[in-house]
């Protein structure tokens, strides 16, 4: 019997023009009435996942930063940070590639340039950003750094590849074709679900995980059942034992028909 439904949220259970399915409404409503629990896992920063928590009336523990924090309502479960030394040598790597970075400290997001990446970003996210610069802020508990390319998908698959050997003490993920993540090797969403799995007494095999990008591949590694979205890249449908269709056609809905009938 499954207990613990485990979810991305971009391009699984939300449509990138950012809406709701009704199927997916109701779907995660009729869930919640039979006491499974839902959980999303992002790699949104913690405000932005909790509007679309309350947007599903989801009163479960919310993991955002790729699986770097965990908190259920304000009593935080499970964090892992960024050190100083790691922030800092990202931020000059960023400066000599030219590259936009967002850096997120205590859930505050921050941005050097009020440029075109920020506005879109923060457009998308429906989050506020404080421009200012990188120097000037303390960095003591920088939840993650995002690279941002929205011109140049090409760019992020070279650096996905090139960077853990610069980098091998961080998790380096791609979690949209524009975008590559940074952040401290525990903060995966593997960890994130291991963590509430323990938390709760449950097991792998009651455990259904489902995503659609490669940051999902550590998410459907931490389930039982692990389901790839219809629209999913290569990588991660090959970690899938049941590829769903697409979030446009409902693809979350019908995974969770497949195993709870």
């Amino acid at each position: 019997m499954i207990k613990l439904i485990a979810t991305d949220i971009d391009g699984t259970i939300l449509i990138p023009e950012g809406e709701f399915t009704e199927g997916v409404k109701k779907c995660v409503r009729d869930l919640c009435d039979k006491g499974v629990k839902i959980v999303l896992v992002t790699g949104r920063m913690h405000s932005s996942a909790k509007l679309v928590a309350q947007e599903l009336d989801l009163a479960t523990p919310l993991v955002s930063y790729q699986g770097g924090l965990v908190k259920e309502g304000e009593n935080v479960l499970y964090e892992r940070y960024l050190t100083t030394e790691q922030a800092e040598r990202i931020i000059d790597w960023a400066k000599s590639e030219k590259v936009h970075i967002n850096l997120y400290n205590d859930d505050i997001l921050y941005s050097e340039k009020d440029d075109y990446e920020i506005q879109r970003y923060c457009s998308i996210q429906h989050v506020g950003r404080e421009i200012k610069p990188f120097s000037e802020i303390k960095k003591d508990k920088v939840n993650k750094v995002l690279a941002i390319d929205y011109s140049n998908t090409e760019r992020i698959s070279r650096y996905e590849k090139e960077l853990p050997k610069i980098f091998p003490e961080l998790y380096i993920i791609k979690s949209t074709p524009c975008f590559l993540e940074f952040s401290n090797k525990e903060a995966s969403k593997y960890c994130a679900v291991k963590h509430l799995q323990k938390y709760w007494g449950i097991s792998d095999d009651e455990t259904l995980c489902i995503g659609d990008q490669n940051n999902d591949i550590e998410l459907l590694k931490a389930g039982g059942i692990k389901v790839a979205m219809g629209n999913a890249t290569d990588e991660l449908k090959k970690y899938a034992d049941f590829i769903t269709d697409t979030v446009y056609n409902d693809g979350f809905v019908k995974a969770v028909n497949q195993y709870l009938k």
